[in-house]
């Protein structure tokens, strides 16, 4: 392959603060101290830091008049990733809609690209997600109707240029939303390109000459968030109207079934989900695995939205989830920056999965794709980024998944730290189960959820010199305040399934000799060693639940911790302990059954009362 499709790639998720070194997590304070001086002394007010990501910063501020964005492409970017900032600037200016932001200036400032734009009112859809769960059908029907409305806007061929826009990254988080006027602002035009086809896949205002040149012979398309776009863009095919389509699918697919991606779609349909059926008919078209069925769905959303949008729609009375496996929610002693590790995974990819992807020469890439997603299945797909949901959330805990022949067992920890964000963070668990359900074959995943601000941190000069630990140093715990039940027979192990093939880190003799020991006090948690070439990460949780035996818990773990001067070699390896064996079994289940929006939702709002 001549021309590798993939021209950027950008992380989804950003690394919590708390999991860089010192050096680097100092380096990260110190510049965006800068960026809020400079934007100070430019006369803004209110200043502070929104958004980050691999490619830059987003800062919030306003004047007295109005409120502004700006975004500053990070400095130790090669030149011409930082060029992209006005390359989006350019874009920017090409598209006018009320829906769309404007552009207010581009400008450099000592090297410092920054990119100022005018300021949507609310919170982006993502947030809105995480702390509703699922949108209710009528909001959904009323967000698509705007998304409509604005890939019909971008298909046209007007503008400077007359020639269609493509955004190239629409999903949750880069919608907007304005609670008062339920209304949506797109934002992010770092991935839009202008559109080589039209909608019919036609090229676009091309000459015989263009025709003849090498630039409609190869995509011009950026890649967006991977969990968002669809098959075309991401197997670099020419950039086109449609892939904002499958876009605005993935999203609404995504809010109205309280996930974060689009890949769950199989297990879980549009049709499941409460939605009226013409809708979410539509949405499952623009799902399919069948390019054809998605183009034709796809001119039927933006064709007949705006008449969908006008049926009388109610938000009906809610049904509280039951969680499907257990969910403690206490409130929290300390803020949470939540983190999931997750290991055993390489038994979801399909065996002698195509690597399509070898010749991408991007770290971040590296990591989040061909480590993460890779060869697997869009259920598999949608299961591991359910627990990355979980996440998002503040908890921790830990989850052990085991799919036999017959269905699935979990084993689970989870402990929300914010009562409020119980009925959403319950909808993501039972997504979670769905999706597990779904997948068919054997084998045993595992996920750990920790608490990134009690990570501990050592360095060392080179990776032939040994750790040391700091004479303050200590791994945290909390303690149950009475002693619970404790029955020998339904005690869970750390050592429940042997070694992890996934983990390349040996610990020495002197450590497991310890969590031998831990083992047989009762308590639940979970500890990660991560040992890198000059850096070594100690992330734990760990709650003692028999209180009497305090004085040897604490013990062990500093012995633990005065071992860490024994490892050799680098890579990660973890324990973990539930309370004790609860184990939930499930049986398959390909997908979940059909449920439609009532065609009388008054008349079923009042039987629901009665």
């Amino acid at each position: 392959m001549s021309q590798a499709p993939l021209q950027q790639f950008y992380i989804p998720e950003e690394q919590s603060v708390y999991l860089l070194s010192h050096h680097d997590a100092r380096k990260l304070k110190d510049w965006v101290a800068l960026c809020q001086a400079q934007l100070a002394q430019l006369g803004y007010q209110g200043i502070e830091l929104i958004g980050k990501g691999a490619y830059g910063f987003v800062f919030a501020g306003s004047t007295a008049y109005q409120d502004y964005v700006f975004k500053f492409s990070r400095i130790t970017l090669p030149v011409h990733l930082q060029e992209r900032l006005e390359e989006e600037a350019f874009m920017l200016d090409q598209v006018s809609h009320p829906r769309i932001p404007k552009l207010v200036t581009y400008q450099r400032l000592r090297g410092q690209s920054i990119l100022v734009m005018e300021r949507a009112p609310g919170w982006n859809l993502e947030q809105v997600s995480l702390k509703e769960g699922r949108l209710s059908p009528r909001l959904i029907v009323r967000i698509a109707a705007q998304l409509a409305d604005i890939l019909a806007a971008l298909r046209r061929e007007s503008g400077p240029q007359a020639r269609p826009v493509v955004h190239g990254d629409i999903k949750p988080s880069n919608l907007v939303f304005d609670p008062e006027h339920e209304s949506i602002a797109l934002i992010d035009w770092g991935s839009s390109v202008f559109a080589q086809l039209d909608a019919q896949l036609q090229f676009v205002g091309a000459n015989v000459m263009e025709l003849m040149s090498d630039n409609l012979q190869q995509t011009n398309a950026r890649l967006g968030d991977v969990y968002f776009i669809g098959e075309e863009q991401l197997n670099g095919a020419l950039s086109s109207p449609r892939f904002d389509e499958q876009g605005a699918a993935g999203t609404l697919y995504a809010l109205a079934s309280a996930q974060s991606c689009r890949f769950g779609h199989r297990a879980i349909p549009a049709c499941s989900l409460g939605l009226p059926m013409e809708f979410a008919r539509t949405l499952d078209g623009m799902l399919d695995p069948d390019p054809h069925m998605r183009r034709k769905a796809g001119d039927y959303f933006v064709q007949a939205m705006p008449r969908m949008a006008k049926v009388v729609m109610i938000d009906l009375p809610g049904t509280r989830q039951t969680p499907l496996v257990p969910v403690w929610a206490r409130p929290a002693l300390q803020e949470i920056d939540t983190v999931v590790y997750s290991s055993r995974k390489a038994f979801l990819r399909e065996t002698n999965a195509p690597e399509t992807l070898n010749d991408v020469n991007d770290v971040q890439l590296d990591r989040y794709y061909k480590q993460f997603m890779q060869g697997m299945g869009e259920t598999e797909k949608a299961f591991l980024a359910s627990v990355s949901r979980l996440g998002k959330y503040p908890v921790v805990g830990g989850l052990a998944v085991r799919w036999e022949r017959e269905g699935v067992y979990i084993d689970s920890s989870l402990n929300l730290h914010d009562p409020d964000l119980k009925p959403a963070f319950i909808e993501a668990v039972n997504n979670m189960v769905h999706l597990a359900r779904a997948i068919h074959r054997q084998g045993v995943f595992k996920s750990c959820l920790f608490n990134a601000r009690q990570t501990l941190h050592l360095e060392r000069a080179s990776a032939e010199a040994s750790f040391f630990i700091e004479p303050d140093m200590a791994i945290s715990y909390e303690m149950s305040a009475v002693p619970e039940l404790e029955d020998r027979t339904r005690q869970h192990s750390y050592f429940e399934d042997g070694p992890d093939p996934e983990e390349l880190l040996v610990l020495p003799d002197a450590i497991m000799q310890i969590l031998q020991r831990l083992n047989d006090i009762h308590h639940t948690g979970m500890i990660i060693f991560e040992a890198l070439p000059k850096h070594l990460k100690i992330h734990s949780y760990y709650r003692l639940l028999d209180p009497s035996r305090e004085n040897e818990f604490r013990s062990l773990l500093a012995r633990m911790l005065a071992s860490v001067s024994q490892i050799e070699g680098l890579g990660v390896s973890g324990f973990m302990k539930m309370p004790y064996k609860d184990t939930r079994y499930f049986p398959h289940l390909e997908k979940q059954p059909e449920r439609y929006y009532p065609r009388d939702p008054r008349e079923y709002a009042k039987k629901s009362e009665v």
